[in-house]
């Protein structure tokens, strides 16, 4: 199992940065790896809701099915996806106000097939890639949600 565990300190209140983050629609705004929505319902997630997302990794397109299993609006949000080849990820977004301000913390922990010798191949594959992208759409999540406030 790899991991990726960062954050971001974002102006803007923990509603706005819950809307726009938790909203699949909006994910090609800010998330540096997604290409497409296939399927998510409309309007407000609930658990159990399934989102079915084209991502890239070093320019390999891949689809994940996402499926929401905890959600406490506007402060936690956990989905579990599952990949190509039986690959797995367990995504948490956790948001916290600050001083005029939203702290995002952000932990993806992914689970690759094939025992030992899968960990090891995705780590050569994905490298410290998995960090670099999650701060990158961080980045952007937190200058969309500033320049649009």
């Amino acid at each position: 199992m790899s991991g990726v565990n960062t954050s971001v300190s974002i102006d803007a209140p923990v509603q706005d940065v819950w809307n726009v983050a938790l909203d699949p629609w909006r994910l090609g705004d800010w998330v540096t790896i997604h290409r497409k929505v296939h399927s998510a319902p409309k309007g407000k997630l609930k658990v159990g809701d399934e989102i079915e997302q084209t991502m890239a990794l070093r320019g390999a397109p891949f689809k994940v099915t996402w499926r929401i299993t905890e959600l406490s609006p506007p402060h936690t949000a956990t989905w579990e996806g599952k990949g190509p080849a039986g690959s797995k990820a367990i995504t948490t977004y956790r948001l916290e106000p600050a001083a005029k301000a939203t702290e995002f913390h952000y932990t993806n922990e992914f689970i690759a097939p094939g025992g030992v010798v899968g960990r090891v191949a995705a780590s050569a594959l994905v490298g410290g890639l998995a960090m670099s992208e999650a701060e990158a759409s961080l980045a952007k999540l937190k200058d969309l949600l500033e320049t649009a406030g």
